[in-house]
């Protein structure tokens, strides 16, 4: 086909931002190409979850590793948190996790948000390390010492939690000296019904202050007991809420949080969500979270306080993911009923980032990435005649692009050279004739950022000089 015209194009905030967890104590990271073709578009972040305990024996080895023990009997029960060990650090190597999964991450059209349990007994050497750190990796959230009003975590055994929440503070100021391209995620507990205070408020209430984003984990289930037990009726290592009162206690917390700022609102987030299947079943799992998605996008509530919510986990060991990780191989996944509403929910366009058309575009053009929710690609107008048989994009060049048609995102590589579109079609076949947009952006091929340019902190550039070839066909080459 001739050479359509191109335009600018501007993506930005979805009304409800949508993230998804991808490896924890739980479960390994599955790469975002499988992500991708099984979700069909990105998310706005996904979450890496990792520890930072360097002053510890065994250290930096996994503490389920450096401390293995026939007396566990608890996920916590280790001297450090099970989490996966951040590698970074004074002296530490940015070449392994969670640096190779972070630009795995950044190259496919997402943020990053690095969840890190930490030690609040490291001195500032190590916080501007870790700072420096993630200086490349654009606008990432960093959630500090999450779940902080809780008692599992280790560093909770370790400080008060007046300690705790200083230190929080502490670790935030030199985040913004050092990394002022990082956003900073408080996550505490909330508002029980009746009270009027988060839990633990004297101890957090500068942090609540000093923070970028407001946040709780809250799941309609959960089987906390796993894997040392099984959940039966009337055990004690499990739980259940209705859908309506954890919506409400998440409002409640909000606006609590907006109190203690004197008024002032931050972005409200969900950093872990999702029903336990070792409670539910796999029907009723996902039934719940349909349930919570249906309330936020209700036009008889008022949700616009509320920014996101990221789902634990795209796999996990036990049933808290969209897939559960065969117990024989643990790179293989099987799906979940979750999975198939999950996919339903993100599709849709209140969860789906915004696009606004710009004006014509001339070759070559430059492309900027700020991140999931503002960047500058291109959009071309396709006229299809009829569902077609071959649809594809065959390039010349090296770029790194995400790519959307008709609903459905594609990740090119710089290695890869033709990009088949036709999966766009298998599940929205056309009816007929169709007006479509063809989206093309460039997030940063090696996943990290140029910081020898002015703006390189928070934006990536990259010029495309001609649109790749467009092949569409209507039946088959040969009948």
């Amino acid at each position: 086909m001739s050479d359509p015209k191109v335009y600018s194009l501007h993506m930005g905030k979805a009304k409800c931002a949508v993230d998804l967890g991808d490896g924890s104590e739980r479960g390994e990271y599955v790469n975002q190409d499988y992500i991708l073709n099984k979700l069909g578009r990105p998310h706005r972040s996904i979450t890496l979850m990792y520890c930072y305990y360097p002053l510890d024996e065994g250290w930096p080895q996994r503490a389920s590793i450096a401390h293995a023990s026939p007396g566990v009997s608890f996920a916590w029960d280790y001297p450090y948190d099970d989490y996966f060990p951040y590698l970074g650090g004074p002296g530490g190597n940015t070449e392994g996790e969670p640096f190779n999964f972070m630009r795995d991450v950044r190259r496919h059209g997402q943020d990053v948000t690095l969840t890190l349990t930490i030690d609040p007994h490291v001195t500032d050497d190590h916080l501007i390390a870790i700072a420096n750190d993630l200086r490349p990796f654009g606008r990432l959230m960093l959630r500090i010492n999450h779940e902080c009003t809780g008692d599992w975590f280790c560093y909770t055994k370790r400080c008060t939690y007046k300690e705790i929440g200083e230190f929080y503070s502490r670790f935030h100021k030199i985040i913004k000296e050092y990394a002022p391209n990082v956003q900073t995620i408080l996550c505490t507990g909330g508002v029980d019904e009746g009270q009027t205070r988060i839990e633990k408020e004297e101890d957090f209430a500068q942090a609540v202050r000093d923070t970028d984003i407001w946040s709780i984990d809250k799941y309609f289930a959960l089987h906390w007991g796993w894997p040392y037990d099984v959940a039966e009726r009337g055990g004690t290592s499990h739980s259940r809420s209705r859908i309506r009162d954890v919506f409400d206690y998440t409002k409640r917390s909000y606006e609590r949080f907006r109190e203690l700022c004197g008024g002032k609102a931050k972005p409200m987030v969900m950093s872990e969500m999702n029903a336990d299947g070792d409670v539910t079943g796999p029907y009723d799992q996902a039934a719940m979270v349909q349930e919570f998605c249906d309330i936020l996008r209700s036009k008889e509530e008022d949700t616009s306080w509320f920014s996101g919510f990221s789902t634990y986990q795209f796999r996990d060991r036990g049933r808290l993911g969209l897939e559960i990780e065969d117990p024989n191989n643990p790179e293989v996944g099987i799906e979940q009923p979750l999975l198939k509403t999950y996919k339903k929910i993100i599709h849709d366009d209140y969860f789906c980032p915004s696009m606004t058309v710009g004006g014509e575009v001339s070759f070559p053009a430059t492309l900027r990435w700020g991140g999931a929710e503002d960047a500058d690609g291109l959009a071309i107008p396709l006229h299809l005649e009829k569902n077609p048989h071959f649809c594809e994009l065959i390039f010349e060049d090296d770029s790194n692009l995400m790519i959307e048609l008709n609903g459905r995102w594609f990740y090119k590589s710089p290695k890869a050279k033709t990009i088949d579109l036709m999966s766009a079609f298998f599940e929205k076949p056309l009816a007929g004739a169709c007006d479509l947009t063809l989206k093309l952006f460039a997030p940063p091929a090696s996943g990290e950022n140029d910081l020898s340019i002015a703006d390189g902190l928070v934006n990536s550039y990259a010029t495309i000089e001609k649109l790749p070839k467009i092949r569409i066909l209507y039946e088959p080459v040969e009948l």
